[in-house]
């Protein structure tokens, strides 16, 4: 899960970027609306976390940008302006949720995962394909009920698998929901992080689709 925080906080902004990335997640943090625009314009993301306050304009406006150009993005408004009016304005413009400062970092990373189990049309938390049990919550992985160790970026990887098992996930489609601005991605990163989980869960499960990506291999 690729997530980006439009806050202008830098202490909390780099805390929002260390605790959610210790939850699995790879977070690209901005400050103003204009970056925000911009990096929604270039980067997809499985959810926004956006400030109201920002140096140069409302959260709002960036808000109803993205929906008045259809994008479905899951967006979780956090601010310190926690009236009624403004939760209401905030749902209105097209918000899935709203959380109040000071918050919980455990709670915004649960609402987090719900709006974008929500927006994937999931009901259940737990990610399950064949024997293969995945919690988004914990990171923990069972194969036919035996725990798998796994590292954080092959957890990013199955989980890009088993939301939607029967979708191709491309290279390039893997690499952006694993890798952020500032990190540099190895040529054959994706590769390698393949080649691992496939020797801990079973190297028959995810299936190699040459020269378009890689998918959960279908049920018998």
């Amino acid at each position: 899960m690729r997530i980006l925080v439009v806050e202008d906080d830098t202490i909390l902004a780099d805390g929002l970027r260390a605790g959610l990335s210790l939850g699995g997640a790879t977070v690209d943090c901005v400050a103003t609306c204009a970056d925000a625009e911009a990096a929604l314009a270039t980067s997809t993301f499985s959810a926004v976390v956006l400030d109201l306050m920002l140096p140069d304009g409302s959260g709002l406006d960036v808000l109803r940008g993205l929906r008045r150009r259809a994008d479905r993005t899951p967006v979780v408004l956090l601010t310190a302006r926690d009236a009624v009016a403004d939760r209401i304005a905030g749902l209105d413009g097209g918000a899935d949720d709203y959380l109040g400062k000071p918050f919980d970092l455990d709670e915004l990373s649960a609402r987090i995962r719900a709006v974008v189990r929500r927006a994937s049309g999931r009901a259940a938390g737990i990610l399950e394909h064949g024997g293969i049990r995945l919690d988004p919550g914990s990171l923990a992985v069972t194969v036919d009920g035996v725990a798998v160790a796994v590292s954080r970026r092959e957890v990013m990887v199955l989980a890009a698998l088993m939301e939607r098992p029967d979708v191709l996930r491309s290279k390039a489609e893997l690499e952006e929901r694993l890798y952020g601005w500032q990190e540099e991605v190895e040529s054959n990163a994706v590769e390698v992080h393949m080649h691992n989980l496939r020797a801990k869960i079973g190297r028959h499960a995810i299936e190699t689709v040459r020269g378009l990506g890689y998918r959960m291999r279908a049920l018998a």
